[in-house]
């Protein structure tokens, strides 16, 4: 391999020394993987604050976030069929650009997950803490972090201690567990859905887009617009990307990566915007704008308090399914980099049931220190900053491929490239822009520090092919 910032490595890159992982995931598992991270916390909270950035057009907001989102999954189905290994954006940024692209990609792709499982067992202890705090007395200084004035935050350590206990014992198993919970999440939005529709007035959706398409600042300082709330609202949509992550691991990756990540995602939009129209037009959308349940308080705005019950709980069983498709997405991307040298090749052992052991605990000492100490607060938009990189990157390896081997095979091929890939990149770049400028500020410091371990430890240790 070359000195060069640049080098690439080969396009399916085989690993000697038994350092595969085992086939086990069929497309079931694959949407089932890719529905549970996608519909989870930013549905059943995000949808309050985007309702306050956009009003009513928090609809529009979900349609423009999914048909960005959309056409990065086209681009990641294509990338995942042609190199069908683990590591998911990481690895075809390796391939098609180079090795400091594919660095920085990685590097944003940690923070992306780690972030995510992070505030989503935050979030889940949220709704466990109450419970816990009623049935058998737990003290809430030790549910809750430093910053609410507890101490540490121990239900959110002890969910993602559960959820890679759950990936130790192995991917299949979990991934079988995760079919399940996912059923419950979807029945528990079809309840709403059922309840709140009915109530659907169409005097709520005016005036419909208060605030104005653009991001703007508005007289209290807070940044609104359709395009505000979009940048939000994206993270109800990525998760897809960790179905790319499982491709050495799926049984038939040609056919099996491309339905599981197209279908994923034309599930969750349709569930998106379907939950979205009950929402904003069952009651006026100021009702419900930055609640922490925006849900569950519309079901008992309108009356049914059992099935508010029913939603929260159901919150509480099957929100772990987003921790699981993200920890595992995490692990893979920590597991293929060390396994390329940029990260301690040590990390990558399999165990005897093709998991890998020691990345999976690294990874849930890291996460779980996050969640139990420290405040995310509006650091938890990096994880969208971190996500649209990732995309961004996807999208332009798709295109560059399609100009340097037009003729590779294909098992699936996006429809109308170049429109779709700059649609995704386009996109991707004007939502970063719409995040706020602090999360752009801080993106760009971690990406400074990402490249000082690249120049003093990961570009001396990278694997040649």
């Amino acid at each position: 391999m070359s000195d060069s910032l640049l080098r690439r490595r080969s396009i399916v890159p085989d690993r000697p020394g038994g350092q595969g992982l085992a086939r086990t995931l069929g497309w079931p598992h694959l949407i089932a993987l890719g529905v549970g991270a996608i519909v989870g916390t930013g549905i059943l909270t995000l949808i309050g604050v985007g309702a306050d950035k956009a009003g009513p057009a928090v609809i529009l907001s979900f349609a423009v976030a999914g048909l960005i989102c959309a056409c990065a999954a086209l681009a990641y189905a294509e990338m995942a069929t042609m190199i069908p290994a683990s590591g998911s954006a990481y690895t075809y940024s390796y391939v098609v650009i180079g090795e400091i692209i594919a660095w920085v990609v990685g590097w944003s792709l940690i923070l992306e997950y780690s972030l995510v499982v992070s505030a989503v067992a935050v979030g889940w202890s949220g709704y466990a803490a109450p419970l816990l705090e009623a049935w058998v007395g737990a003290p809430m200084a030790l549910m809750q972090g430093p910053e609410l004035g507890g101490v540490v935050n121990l239900p959110a350590i002890a969910i993602i201690a559960a959820v890679a206990g759950m990936l130790l014992v192995g991917t299949r198993e979990s991934a079988t567990v995760n079919a399940i919970l996912v059923l419950v999440k979807i029945a528990a939005l079809a309840v709403f859905v059922a309840v709140a529709l009915p109530a659907f007035d169409a005097a709520n959706l005016e005036p419909f887009s208060p605030y104005g398409f653009a991001k703007h600042m508005g007289p209290d300082g807070v940044e609104r617009g359709v395009m505000a709330a979009a940048a939000i609202i994206f993270f109800a949509f990525y998760g897809f990307d960790a179905i790319a992550t499982a491709a050495e691991e799926a049984k038939n990756p040609d056919r099996d990566l491309k339905i599981g990540i197209i279908g994923s995602m034309l599930t969750c939009v349709a569930i998106y915007i379907a939950v979205a129209v009950a929402a904003v037009g069952a009651i006026a959308y100021t009702r419900f704008a930055n609640s922490p349940e925006p849900l569950a308080l519309i079901l008992r705005e309108l009356g049914s308090p059992l099935a508010a019950q029913y939603l929260a709980v159901s919150a509480v069983i099957a929100l772990p399914t987003v921790i699981l498709a993200f920890f595992y997405g995490q692990s893979r991307i920590f597991f293929t980099m060390a396994r390329d040298g940029l990260l301690p090749a040590s990390l990558a052992k399999l165990s005897p049931r093709g998991t890998p052991v020691r990345i999976t605990i690294f990874t849930a000492i890291v996460v779980a220190v996050l969640a139990g100490f420290i405040p995310l607060g509006e650091l938890a938009a990096l994880a969208n900053a971190g996500t649209l990189a990732a995309f961004t990157a996807v999208s332009v390896c798709m295109l560059i491929m399609r100009r340097r081997a037009p003729d590779a095979p294909r098992t699936f091929r996006t429809p109308f490239p170049w429109v779709v890939g700059g649609i995704a990149v386009l996109g991707c770049i004007y939502l970063f822009f719409s995040l706020p400028l602090q999360t752009q500020f801080w993106f760009l410091v971690w990406n400074i520090a990402g490249l000082a371990v690249y120049f003093l430890y990961a570009r001396r240790h990278a694997v040649a092919d």
